[in-house]
């Protein structure tokens, strides 16, 4: 059942990037460029600086590069600074795929899961553009919606065409992947935005056609925290945004099997996926987007260090 109810709740959510904040800004590439930007200065503050950049190229050391960057090995041989570079191998075919079915605009206070993954889609195409990938970008729900091919040169109609989605439609994930496959001419890393509202094995039937045909697939399952934690105090009626379908519920006795149920789905489609090599990952509306990031990078460098 995909959530719509009268009563307004919390949204929980803090960090480095409070999603929240990001709706003050009203300009989709001045978002994804606030986000990564925070998210790279941490890096840089962070233990985590060796796993987040892996180099092979160098070039010359000019006034105002970062001195971290130096290759001291290198300067050791040749008495000149060089800085390390991005290696070229890691450049690829990046594309975000976005479900923009009508249960992603879902919010209980504030942001929808829809807006959210906007942000998270612009953030790692604006991302994935800095170290110069070619991005591209699907949005869907039982069919191809928008497509945008992954090219050096898209980033401004990547984010033009976020800027202009809507979430309307009714997800079916087995038509809209098989569609999305069509569209794949050569093999890349694949991102998966959506609230997967089927069933765990349907789910995994539809998206490993991807992963088989030799893609790197990651999955960001993304939820309002009242779907996780089931907030609600007061008897309602609760409407399945697509079907329009009214069901009443009485919280206070069937808490205790919605969460029950919540993280089965959750453990299942971990489980799956992991059985198919895909990566996965949940996420809340409230989770600052730099940890989604710092997840990508992580899965990133692993899958260009294994192919």
């Amino acid at each position: 059942m995909r959530l719509s109810h009268h009563h307004q709740g919390s949204v929980s959510g803090a960090g480095f990037i409070d999603p929240r904040t990001l709706a003050r800004i009203d300009n989709l590439e001045l978002t994804a460029r606030f986000v990564v930007d925070g998210f790279i200065n941490g890096l840089h503050k962070s233990p985590y600086l060796g796993l987040s950049i892996d180099f092979a190229e160098h070039r010359p050391y000019m006034p105002g590069d970062d001195i971290r960057r130096i290759d001291w090995r290198l300067y050791a041989r040749t008495d000149r600074y060089f800085v390390k570079e991005f290696e070229a191998d890691t450049n690829a075919n990046f594309t975000v795929l976005l479900d923009v079915s009508k249960s992603m605009s879902f919010g209980l206070k504030g942001l929808t899961k829809f807006d959210y993954g906007r942000y998270l889609a612009a953030s790692l195409a604006y991302f994935s553009s800095q170290q110069r990938d070619r991005i591209g970008l699907i949005t869907f729900d039982s069919d191809i919606v928008d497509y945008v091919p992954p090219s050096a040169k898209h980033l401004d109609v990547v984010l033009h065409t976020l800027d202009r989605a809507d979430a309307v439609g009714v997800s079916r994930l087995g038509p809209a992947m098989e569609h999305i496959l069509g569209t794949m001419t050569r093999r890349g890393i694949l991102v998966i935005i959506s609230d997967l509202y089927e069933p765990p094995e349907q789910v995994l039937e539809a998206i490993k056609p991807l992963r088989y045909r030799g893609n790197d697939v990651i999955v960001f399952h993304v939820l309002d925290p009242a779907e996780i934690d089931f907030p609600f105090d007061e008897a309602g009626n609760f409407e399945d945004l697509e079907t329009g379908e009214r069901i009443p519920v009485v919280p206070q006795t069937q808490r205790a099997k919605y969460n029950e149920l919540v993280l089965a789905h959750v453990a299942e489609l971990g489980r799956l996926c992991l059985r198919d090599r895909i990566d996965y990952a949940l996420f809340d509306t409230g989770t600052p987007l730099d940890y989604a990031l710092f997840h990508y990078l992580s899965n990133r460098i692993r899958l260009t260090k294994t192919r």
